[in-house]
C-alpha cells in the first residue's frame, strides 16, 4: 500500500494538513454560513407559521364562542317561542272549552225544558187515560153511571199518593 511507504509519508502529511485547512476554511467561510442562513430562514418561517397558527387558533376559538352563544340564544328563543305557543294553545283550548260548556249548558237547559214539557204532557195524557179507565172500570163494576168529577178527584188523590202529582 503506497500510503504506508515512509518516504511518501511526510509529503502526504503536508498535503493532508493543506487539504484539511482548505476544506475547513471553505466550510467555515462558505458552506456553513449558507447552512446557517438556511437554518435561520427556516427557523424564522417556522416561527411565523407558529404565530400564524396561534392567531388562527384564537380566531377559531372566537368564532366557536360566537357560534355557541348564537346557538344558545337560538335555543332560548326557540324554548320561549314554544312556551308562548303552549300558553296560547292552552288559552285557546280554554276558550273553546268555555264556549262548548256554554253551548252544552244551553242545550242541557233546553233539553230539561223539553223533558219537563214532555213529562207534563205525558202526565196529562196519563191522567186522562187513568180517569177514563177508572170511570169505565167503576161503571162496569157497579153497572151504573159514575160522576166524572168524583172520578177526577179519586184519580188526583191516587196520583198525589204515589208522587206523580195531579192538577
Amino acid at each position: 500500500m503506497p500510503q504506508f511507504w515512509m518516504e511518501d509519508f511526510a509529503p502526504q502529511m503536508v498535503w493532508l494538513v493543506i487539504s484539511f485547512i482548505a476544506l475547513y476554511l471553505l466550510m467555515a467561510r462558505v458552506a456553513l454560513p449558507r447552512v446557517a442562513d438556511v437554518l435561520e430562514t427556516r427557523h424564522g418561517r417556522i416561527a411565523d407559521d407558529l404565530d400564524q397558527a396561534a392567531q388562527l387558533k384564537a380566531q377559531a376559538e372566537t368564532v366557536i364562542a360566537e357560534y355557541e352563544a348564537a346557538l344558545a340564544d337560538a335555543r332560548s328563543r326557540a324554548q320561549a317561542t314554544m312556551a308562548q305557543a303552549g300558553v296560547e294553545a292552552a288559552a285557546a283550548a280554554e276558550r273553546r272549552n268555555a264556549e262548548v260548556a256554554a253551548v252544552l249548558a244551553a242545550e242541557a237547559t233546553a233539553a230539561a225544558g223539553r223533558i219537563t214539557d214532555a213529562k207534563n204532557d205525558a202526565l196529562a195524557e196519563l191522567r186522562g187515560v187513568a180517569v177514563e179507565l177508572a170511570q169505565a172500570a167503576a161503571e162496569r163494576l157497579i153497572d151504573a153511571p159514575v160522576d166524572r168529577g168524583e172520578v177526577d178527584r179519586a184519580v188526583d188523590a191516587a196520583m198525589q199518593h204515589i208522587g206523580i202529582g195531579g192538577r
